[in-house]
C-alpha cells in the first residue's frame, strides 16, 4: 500500500522546516515567492493530496430536499406557484438542493413514489396541497421528515402549514353582512380540498353569527370551475343573490363575467368576493374584493418546520396557522335596495 505523502516527508525532501512548507501550500506568509513555488512543485511531484478545507467539506455534506405534488396543483401556477418560488429561495439560502417532482394519476393510484424518495436521496420532503391521503402515507412511511402545506387530514400523522381558511372566509363574508347583504351565495368545490371546505365553514359560522339562515339555492358547494358550469348554475337561480363569496380567484372572476354578461352590473346589483389574491383578482372588471394570503411567507414557514422536524425527529407534530387579510376593492358594495 503506498505511503500517503506527509508535509514533513516534503519538508525532509528540501532540507527546511515543515512550518515552512505549512505557510506554502496554505498561501499564508513567511516564506519567499520562489520558495513557495518550489515547494507546490516538489508537493506535486511526490503526489501529495491537499487537505480539504472547511469549506470543501461543508459543500460536500450539502443535502436534498424534495418537493411534490399533484399536476393538478402545479397547474394553479398563480397560487401554488409563487409558494414554490418562496421554497425554493428559502432551501438554497440554506446550502441545499431542490429536487422536484409532479404526481400523475398512475403514480397517485398505484402509489408509485419518486426515485428520489424511494432511494432516500433526500434529507426532507414538502409536499404541496392534497394528492391523497393514502399516497401521502405512504411517502411519510419512508421515515423521510415530512411537511404538508395547505393541506391536513385527521389520518394523516404530519407536521402541516396551512392558513386559517375559517376566519379569512368569516371576514370576507362578514364585509358582505356589514354592507347589507343577506342573500349571499356560495361558490366553490368543498370535496376539492379540506381548504375550500373550511373557507364554506367561514360562511355558515358568519351567516350564523348574524342571524341570517342560510338558503340552499344559493349554496353551490361541487362548482368546477368551468365558465359553463357556473354560467348554467346562475342562470337556473329563480331569484339572485345580491353578494357572492367563491372559495377562489378564480370562480370569483367567473362569476363577476357571467353577472355581467347577463346583465347584472357588479357591484350595484350585485357584490363579488374571492379568496386568494391571485392575478385573476386584480385582472377583474372591476377589480374583486378577495382574501389575502402571504405566499411567500408561506413557503418561508414550511422551510423552517421542515428543518427544525429534520433536527428534532421526534417531538410532538405541529400545525402552524397563517392568519390572512382582507382586501377591498371595487367588486363589492352597498346591496341594491329592495323594491
Amino acid at each position: 500500500m503506498k505511503k500517503k505523502v506527509t508535509m514533513q516527508d516534503i519538508a525532509d525532501r528540501l532540507n527546511i522546516s515543515k512550518n515552512s512548507v505549512s505557510q506554502a501550500l496554505r498561501g499564508k506568509d513567511g516564506v519567499s515567492e520562489k520558495t513557495r513555488e518550489l515547494i507546490k512543485r516538489v508537493a506535486e511531484e511526490m503526489g501529495y493530496e491537499y487537505p480539504k478545507s472547511r469549506k470543501q467539506r461543508k459543500e460536500k455534506k450539502k443535502g436534498n430536499i424534495g418537493l411534490i405534488a399533484s399536476d393538478l396543483t402545479f397547474s394553479f401556477k398563480n397560487f401554488f406557484g409563487e409558494i414554490y418560488l418562496s421554497i425554493e429561495k428559502e432551501v438554497l439560502k440554506r446550502g441545499m438542493n431542490l429536487h422536484i417532482q409532479s404526481i400523475n394519476q398512475e403514480q397517485k393510484e398505484q402509489l408509485i413514489l419518486p426515485s428520489f424518495i424511494e432511494n432516500k436521496m433526500v434529507d426532507g420532503i414538502l409536499i404541496l396541497s392534497h394528492i391523497s391521503t393514502e399516497y401521502i402515507n405512504k411517502v411519510i412511511s419512508t421515515g423521510i421528515p415530512t411537511i404538508l402545506v395547505d393541506h391536513h387530514h385527521p389520518n394523516i400523522q404530519a407536521d402541516a402549514v396551512l392558513t386559517n381558511n375559517r376566519f379569512g372566509a368569516y371576514l370576507a363574508v362578514q364585509h358582505l353582512i356589514e354592507l347589507n347583504h343577506r342573500d349571499i351565495a356560495f361558490v366553490g368545490n368543498i370535496d376539492y380540498s379540506p381548504s375550500y371546505e373550511e373557507r364554506y365553514e367561514g360562511y355558515l359560522l358568519a351567516l350564523k353569527d348574524y342571524g341570517i339562515e342560510p338558503n340552499e339555492d344559493f349554496i353551490f358547494k361541487n362548482a368546477e370551475e368551468k365558465e359553463e358550469v357556473i354560467f348554467q348554475y346562475i342562470q337556473q337561480l329563480k331569484k339572485k343573490p345580491t353578494a357572492w363569496f367563491c372559495v377562489n380567484d378564480g370562480l370569483g372572476f367567473l362569476v363577476n363575467s357571467i353577472l355581467r354578461q347577463q346583465g347584472i352590473h357588479v357591484p350595484e346589483q350585485a357584490s363579488v368576493c374571492s379568496y386568494d389574491n391571485g392575478q385573476l383578482s386584480r385582472m377583474s372588471t372591476p377589480k374583486t374584493t378577495t382574501v389575502d394570503i402571504d405566499l411567500e411567507l408561506y413557503g418561508k414557514k414550511a422551510v423552517e418546520l421542515l428543518f427544525w422536524r429534520m433536527e428534532n425527529k421526534n417531538e410532538p407534530f405541529q400545525e402552524i396557522l397563517l392568519s390572512s387579510k382582507l382586501i377591498k376593492r371595487e367588486s363589492t358594495a352597498l346591496a341594491p335596495k329592495q323594491s
